[in-house]
């Protein structure tokens, strides 16, 4: 066996290694793994061969990753969690909304929340009121 077949089966291994990996970065190295394997076929010593699969190793690293990672990781919508998934949503008023009283409280969902108007108005019983934002367990509505 020659010194580039087992430059390419490690390449081999370490492409088949990426698949159950995130980030690329062993496709880095199985890069140089080929390009050391060039490296040997145009018989070049283990010195060069080394030197080439450093640089193309480096080079992959510096070059060919992030277009990797941003081709393949596409930037996704940031997922709401928790309490910031009721911002944007429409809430019934369940109890008058009044800052003066220091009253107020809405339905969505099922679930009852405290609520204040973001403009100080007065919004009754039975109206729709879209959340602007959320603070602890208060949320801050609008009339709509």
């Amino acid at each position: 066996m020659e010194t580039w077949h087992i430059w390419i089966i490690i390449a081999l291994l370490l492409f088949i290694i990426e698949i159950f990996t995130s980030g690329f970065a062993i496709f880095c190295i199985s890069v140089g793994a080929i390009a050391a394997a060039i490296a040997s076929e145009l018989d070049m010593e283990l010195k060069g061969q080394l030197i080439c699969f450093s640089i193309a190793t480096f080079a992959s690293f510096v070059a060919v990753r992030p277009l990797m990672i941003k081709y393949f990781h596409k930037k996704s919508k940031q997922v709401q969690t928790n309490t910031n998934t009721l911002i944007g949503r429409t809430a019934i008023v369940t109890e008058t909304i009044d800052v003066g009283h220091n009253s107020g409280r809405v339905k969505i969902d099922g679930d009852v929340w405290r609520a204040i108007a973001s403009k100080g108005e007065i919004i009754e019983i039975g109206e729709e009121a879209i959340v602007e934002q959320v603070n602890s367990t208060i949320l801050t509505v609008k009339k709509l």
